[in-house]
C-alpha cells in the first residue's frame, strides 16, 4: 500500500470525477490519501469530502498565501476543529517567499500560531515551505525550544541545509512529483540521504503531476510515480518504498486508522 500524505481534494479540478479519482488512487494501491485544508474558512467543504469517503481524512489550517486574511484564527479555534475524528493534522501553513501573495509578518505570525496547535494537539503539522529556507529553520528551532512538536516539510524544495536542520529536530520530509523532474538532481540528492524512516509520498494534487503525467492534472493515483522514483533513488524496491513511506506515515499521522476502512 501506498499513502498520498497530500493533496487537494476539495479543488475544482476535482468538483466534476471526484469519485472517480478516489477509486483510480484506490485502484492503484494508494490506501489512505490527506486533503489539506488551506483556509480555514473553507474547512466544511474539505471535511465533507473526508467524511465521504473511507480512506480519506484531512487537515485544519491556513495556507501562507491566505495568512493575512486568517490572523482572526486563533490557536483554539485550531485546536477546536481538529477534535473531529477525520481531522488527523494542522496545516498547511508556513512561509512562503517564492509569490510573497501575504506578508512576511504575516505568515510567520499565522505560522506560529499553527505551531502551537500542533503542539497543544500533539497532531502533526503540515509546513509549506517556498524560497525561505532560513526563516523556517529559525523558526522551527525557537518553537521546539518552547516545547516539541512534529511536522512534516511537505513537497520539499529547500536545500540541504533546511533539510538537515528539520531532521535534527525529528521533522519528516515530504517529496513529490518535482522529484522526478529532469532538473531535480539536486532534491534527489536530498531525498538519496533522508533517513529511511524520516519521509513521505505524496502528491500535491491537481498540481506538479510527475513523470510521465508532467504538465497534465495530478491526482493521488500518480504517486506511485513519486515511489518508483524515490525506489531508484535509494536502490531500494518500490515495494520497499511503499512499505516504509506508509509504515512513516502512520507513526506520523498517528489518529489514521491502520485498519482498512470500509465502504461506505
Amino acid at each position: 500500500m501506498l499513502v498520498d500524505s497530500h493533496c487537494h481534494l476539495d479543488f475544482p479540478d476535482f468538483a466534476s470525477e471526484l469519485d472517480a479519482v478516489v477509486a483510480r488512487a484506490e485502484a492503484a494501491g494508494v490506501g489512505r490519501m490527506v486533503t489539506i485544508s488551506t483556509r480555514v474558512r473553507h474547512h466544511a467543504q474539505v471535511l465533507a469530502i473526508a467524511e465521504r469517503f473511507p480512506n480519506v481524512t484531512c487537515s485544519v489550517g491556513t495556507h501562507p498565501h491566505h495568512a493575512h486574511e486568517e490572523l482572526d484564527i486563533t490557536e483554539a479555534d485550531l485546536v477546536s476543529r481538529s477534535a473531529h475524528p477525520k481531522v488527523v493534522a494542522i496545516g498547511e501553513a508556513g512561509l512562503d517567499y517564492h509569490y510573497d501573495t501575504s506578508p512576511r509578518d504575516a505568515q510567520e505570525q499565522g505560522f506560529r500560531t499553527h505551531i502551537a496547535a500542533a503542539r497543544a494537539t500533539q497532531l502533526p503539522l503540515v509546513i509549506h515551505s517556498r524560497e525561505a529556507d532560513d526563516d523556517m529553520a529559525r523558526i522551527l528551532e525557537e518553537e521546539m525550544g518552547k516545547g516539541p512538536f512534529s511536522a512534516v516539510l511537505h513537497c520539499y524544495t529547500g536545500g540541504p541545509d533546511l533539510a538537515r536542520r528539520a531532521l535534527a529536530l525529528g521533522h519528516y520530509i515530504g517529496f513529490t512529483g518535482i522529484v522526478t523532474f529532469k532538473n531535480a538532481a539536486d532534491l534527489r540528492a536530498i531525498a538519496r540521504d533522508v533517513p529511511a524512516d524520516r519521509f513521505l509520498v505524496e502528491t500535491d494534487a491537481p498540481y506538479l503531476a510527475p513523470s510521465p503525467y508532467r504538465g497534465k492534472r495530478n491526482e493521488p493515483a500518480y504517486v506511485v510515480e513519486v515511489a518508483k522514483v524515490l525506489a531508484e533513488v535509494r536502490g531500494v524496491s518500490a515495494e520497499e518504498i511503499a512499505r516504509q513511506t506508509t509504515e512513516n506515515f502512520f507513526k506520523l499521522f498517528a489518529k489514521v486508522p491502520r485498519a482498512a476502512a470500509a465502504a461506505a
